[in-house]
């Protein structure tokens, strides 16, 4: 008996590294596949939680701080290009990003829309984005509900320029704003919608929409980021509800290369 311990103990030993060795294989496959994900957990969690504590700032002041001195103030081209260089080089960000920001762009140059309602303003980036191509006398409605991004994105939109009569920046839940807009803005009709806040609220608010009497034959809802993190009810809700004609732009996430994403384009085909 005594000599079978050793024996068993010597063999654990050997199979140990063997085992080790047997899944190093599967290891490296999953890094490599996966070697993008890992990348966006660094610069978005790892990055962020190290520099919070460190500055005692969030990641969305530092980024304005960033903005304040490189950026030329009034220059909203400036200070899109300075907030990409940021989000690019320094700390991830979820904003649209200049290559799905060509869509955005693309649908404001084709349907001038006057009255925009964009749901998520996070740090302003897609607010200044559409603000600056839209034709005199438009207005943008965004919806942000965190307060301390609401005001980083005060005053990143001041800062390029656009004021209270071209930006409105309503601080309160979504579901709460939409069923008000008609009473407490005025608002009669909405042109565009633009979706970048959790993507759990995409379809209830987008039903929220529907039932609100906003949406006109041929209004726009562009949401991002349908692809990833992913809005599925929300795709799965718009193509069987016979609403909408739907076409998704694939992309990829804002920022980092390799994760697939894409933006859903929505147009309003008015209640049957």
């Amino acid at each position: 008996m005594s000599s079978v311990i050793p024996a068993l103990r010597l063999e654990l030993k050997m199979v140990s590294p063997a085992i080790a060795l047997a899944f190093l294989p599967l290891l490296l496959t999953l890094i490599i596949r996966y070697r993008y994900y890992f990348v966006l957990l660094y610069r978005a969690v790892l990055i962020r939680w190290v520099r919070d504590c460190l500055t005692g700032l969030s990641r969305e002041e530092r980024a304005f701080q960033y903005i304040l001195t490189h950026a030329t103030p009034g220059d909203a081209q400036s200070i899109l290009d300075t907030f990409d260089r940021w989000c690019s080089t320094v700390e991830f960000i979820s904003n649209i990003g200049p290559k799905k920001g060509k869509i955005l762009d693309r649908l404001l140059q084709e349907h001038c829309p006057i009255t925009v309602l964009e749901l998520g303003t996070h740090c302003g980036y897609s607010t200044v984005r559409m603000a600056r191509s839209l034709p005199i006398g438009a207005r943008i409605y965004s919806i942000e509900m965190d307060e301390r991004n609401a005001q980083v994105a005060e005053k990143i939109i001041r800062l390029a320029g656009f004021d209270d009569d071209m930006v409105e920046l309503i601080v309160r839940p979504s579901d709460e704003v939409i069923p008000r807009l008609r009473e407490d803005y005025g608002v009669e009709r909405l042109d565009l919608v633009f979706m970048d806040h959790w993507k759990r609220c995409y379809l209830p608010d987008l039903q929220l929409l529907e039932g609100s009497g906003l949406l006109g034959e041929g209004s726009i809802i562009l949401a991002d980021n349908v692809i990833f993190p992913g809005a599925p009810n929300f795709l799965r809700h718009a193509r069987r509800s016979g609403l909408y004609e739907v076409r998704v732009h694939r992309a990829t996430l804002e920022y980092i290369r390799g994760i697939r994403d894409g933006m859903a384009e929505l147009t309003f085909l008015g209640i049957k």
